[in-house]
């Protein structure tokens, strides 16, 4: 994977904890249907695990070398 795959891999991954953020916060606080809510938050915690992992492999994965 290149530098550039990367650096795109990391901002999908900080933008999908942010979504996620939000819509914990949707399905909690202002969501009174009880289903609308267990599919937010499922939706939510699936991009937070996804993002956790692309993360950990970024970290893992270490540098790709370059100049």
């Amino acid at each position: 994977m290149s530098s550039l795959d990367k650096m795109w891999l990391s901002f999908y991954a900080m933008g999908f904890m942010v979504v996620s953020m939000g819509l914990i916060y949707l399905s909690r606080y202002k969501i009174k249907n009880r289903v609308l809510q267990i599919l937010f938050a499922i939706i939510a915690y699936t991009l937070l695990i996804s993002s956790f992992f692309a993360m950990v492999y970024l970290v893992f994965n270490g540098p790709t070398g370059g100049a």
